[in-house]
């Protein structure tokens, strides 16, 4: 994409790194013509170094920069992030664009705020529960970018990746493509949607004219471990109520800071102490509970919000 957009996105410089084959454990690893017909290419070396691609200037003279323009070499080492001249890439760049390793996120996050560059990478949603990753949503020194609000996504994997999974899907051509749930573009770069506040109801009119049969009938439910009202839904996120809400982690798709402040996460806040003197064990990680005709009932993941003055 950015390589065949290189002029109409006015950018100076492409830089691009692969890990090496035997780091990451590859089977049955191919490749590809650009790769073999290039005179850079080794036999042994493709399997234990990296790859750094560059797209900067027009090499073969047909008047514009694109793809065909794109220049490599190994690097030094496997290309892991973490090593120093990976590392050095990364200071020279404005912005870093990827889908790291989900299970290094909270590295990976960190290496980029220690070089304090800009950033959209994907990760999975329920990221913004980790200590490392929620201070800086709360700060908003970190969003979730504008698409893949629905939280699934299809990744395109290697013909010969093994799994019985029902989100595997095989194309005409034989191309392989997984399913991954729960996936989230992050970043902060900014766009506008970001500053769109909601259009709500008041709290009298959600449970007057409501599209939520449930909530109309039960009302505005307190937890029994926090002080705050449980938003089952975002969209019945109350105009006029000035106290804590816990509202669906999927509240980020449309937050807008300007409307609300973020004051915690129900991992952070639950007082499981409560519960367990109320039955006799907290089974489980710190959550939000409600009570319904005696019974305590354990929630998802809440977000703890409150209405700007």
């Amino acid at each position: 994409f950015f390589a065949q957009n290189f002029e109409r996105l006015g950018l100076r410089r492409l830089i691009s790194t692969s890990y090496a084959v035997e780091s990451k454990k590859y089977k049955n690893y191919q490749p590809t013509l650009f790769e073999t017909e290039s005179p850079w290419y080794d036999v042994d070396k493709t399997r234990i170094k990296g790859k750094i691609f560059e797209l900067t200037r027009d090499t073969n003279g047909n008047g514009r920069i694109d793809i065909d323009d794109l220049e490599w070499h190994y690097l030094e080492g496997d290309g892991d992030f973490r090593s120093k001249e990976v590392c050095a890439l990364r200071d020279e760049a404005d912005i870093i664009v990827t889908n790291p390793p989900f299970s290094l996120f909270r590295e990976f996050v960190a290496w980029i705020f220690e070089a304090n560059k800009q950033f959209l990478i994907i990760g999975n949603k329920n990221a913004i529960g980790y200590k490392e990753v929620f201070p800086l949503i709360k700060k908003n020194e970190l969003w979730y970018g504008p698409s893949i609000t629905g939280g699934d996504r299809e990744f395109m994997v290697p013909c010969d990746y093994e799994t019985h999974s029902d989100s595997l899907r095989i194309d005409d051509k034989g191309n392989k493509y997984i399913r991954v749930p729960g996936v989230h573009w992050f970043t902060n770069l900014e766009h506008g949607r970001r500053h769109e506040p909601m259009n709500l109801m008041t709290m009298k009119d959600n449970l007057r004219f409501g599209k939520h049969k449930a909530l109309c009938e039960k009302g505005y439910l307190h937890y029994v471990n926090f002080d705050a009202i449980e938003i089952p839904y975002t969209d019945a996120i109350p105009c006029d109520f000035d106290g804590n809400m816990g509202v669906p982690i999927s509240f980020l798709d449309r937050y807008c800071p300007e409307q609300f402040e973020i004051v915690g996460h129900s991992l952070q806040l639950a007082n499981m102490s409560i519960i367990k003197e109320r039955q006799g064990k907290a089974g489980g990680g710190p959550r939000f509970y409600i009570e319904e005709e005696g019974k305590l009932i354990r929630l998802y993941e809440r977000l703890v919000i409150r209405k700007k003055q």
